[in-house]
């Protein structure tokens, strides 16, 4: 793997943190403004009737929701490509600028009214997305030295931005778009994407020696692929693709949020509040506005549990982060059984399931990147890497295939049946919690 390291010398600071932190939060701030925007509209804009006065595609919820799943896929598994030339060709820095300007163009093209634009539009945004996201985070820890302690708030810090940006974007995409005309909602999202990229263009002075791409140490190198592992990393190893099965069924589950639910949201769920009616998109920003809220509060339990000497493991955490997740389908059962007896559902019922879901993520998702880096062998830590965004891809395709068979089980049967596996999972997982800390050999992760 290439190496990057900050200019501690000619540091500039900012609040305490480097500037270079600001620099990076503003541009993945409107990076995800631009891609949760795009992704509140999405399959709403593709059954929108082609009559209507804001007229879609006049898709069916199976063909939108199988697409989606597809896209989704894709923007994950391009992490992988987008990666590997970073490290080996052109270095972060140079990645995230390459993979800004892809955006640009995917979500400026799909501001145009076609449906072959739409596909351009979105292949472009696939490339972008793999080439900025995966490296633009690796940046946030290039702008500190090892052991600096500042690194674990600048992440927070950078996560905030994060969340921002995905909780702004429905609300103005979403209501552009739903309120006058999809294509401007789009265009909105190019827009954000824009100020993103020139913000990235001219903060570049506090990014140097930040990404770079440096010279390689081959002998190290070869000798490091030569060494075989030990029986240790080869249990550990088999311990990482059984949480891979993990994270597949997490994001499987979770992923309803921008297909299923999303249509659920616009087509069976009464909006009116005091006389307005509100979009559909807009619940898409559940979940960033209680990650910002909650992500504390939820911190500070499992902190207090640790206070009593009795931390939970990552894997522990994962899997009880799928039964809260999965627990929030039972309210959306409830949603379902309102609308089969009252022809509406309520939109409470939507906001408790992304409430639970969104627990259920403060527990999985923010230990799973730091569960890998600690048991993954030396010589396959970015192999492992690709794993984990190929198994998130995969999440995300198999929340399509439930999503498209709600059309012919019924919602209420779907709800209820992701409902009863998480949490079967989850107690699964907890009861071959031993035997998997036994395999693993005591790594640090499952230890504590």
């Amino acid at each position: 793997m290439a190496e990057f390291y900050p200019n501690i010398s000619s540091e500039k600071t900012f609040w305490g943190h480097p500037a270079g932190l600001f620099v990076l939060f503003f541009t993945e701030l409107w990076e995800r403004f631009s891609y949760y925007g795009m992704r509140a509209l999405f399959t709403i804009f593709l059954v929108a009737e082609t009559t209507s006065q804001n007229p879609g595609f006049g898709w069916t919820n199976e063909e939108a929701i199988w697409l989606y799943g597809w896209y989704t896929m894709l923007v994950y598994l391009a992490a992988i490509p987008g990666g590997w030339f970073a490290d080996n060709l052109i270095g972060q820095k140079k990645m995230v600028m390459l993979g800004g300007l892809l955006l640009c163009l995917g979500h400026g093209i799909l501001a145009f009214d076609s449906e072959l634009s739409f596909y351009i539009g979105c292949a472009f945004i696939v490339m972008g997305v793999g080439g900025l996201k995966p490296n633009i985070s690796s940046m946030v820890g290039g702008l500190y030295p090892k052991g600096d302690e500042r690194r674990d708030l600048g992440f927070y810090i950078f996560y905030m931005g994060i969340n921002l940006g995905a909780f702004l974007a429905p609300l103005f995409c979403g209501w552009v778009g739903e309120t006058y005309n999809w294509h401007y909602g789009f265009g909105l999202a190019a827009v954000g994407m824009l100020i993103g990229q020139i913000t990235y263009y001219f903060g570049q002075k506090y990014l140097v020696g930040v990404g770079e791409l440096k010279k390689r140490s081959t002998k190290a190198e070869k000798e490091l692929l030569q060494k075989k592992l030990t029986s240790v990393e080869m249990d550990r190893v088999k311990v990482l693709l059984i949480s891979f099965l993990m994270i597949i069924i997490f994001w499987g589950a979770f992923e309803q949020a921008g297909g299923l639910m999303n249509l659920y949201a616009k087509q069976k769920t009464d909006r009116m509040l005091m006389g307005l009616e509100i979009p559909a998109s807009w619940f898409q920003a559940l979940n960033a506005f209680f990650i910002i809220t909650l992500a504390v509060v939820v911190g500070g339990i499992w902190m207090r549990i640790k206070s009593k000497g009795k931390e939970a493991s990552a894997i522990f955490k994962i899997a009880i982060g799928i039964m809260i997740m999965g627990f929030g389908f039972l309210f959306m059962r409830f949603a379902a059984s309102e609308y089969e007896l009252m022809g509406y559902s309520s939109m409470h019922w939507l906001l408790l399931a992304y409430l639970f879901h969104t627990m259920g993520e403060l527990c999985a998702s923010p230990v799973s990147l730091s569960y890998i880096t600690k048991l993954a062998p030396e010589k396959y830590a970015s192999l492992m890497m690709g794993f984990y965004f190929a198994a998130t891809g995969l999440g995300n395709k198999l929340a399509a295939n439930i999503g498209e068979n709600a059309a012919s089980s019924g919602e209420k049967a779907t709800f209820t049946g992701i409902f009863v596996f998480c949490t079967l999972f989850g107690i699964l997982v907890i009861a071959i919690l031993k035997p998997l800390k036994r395999l693993a050999h005591g790594a640090e992760d499952l230890s504590k």
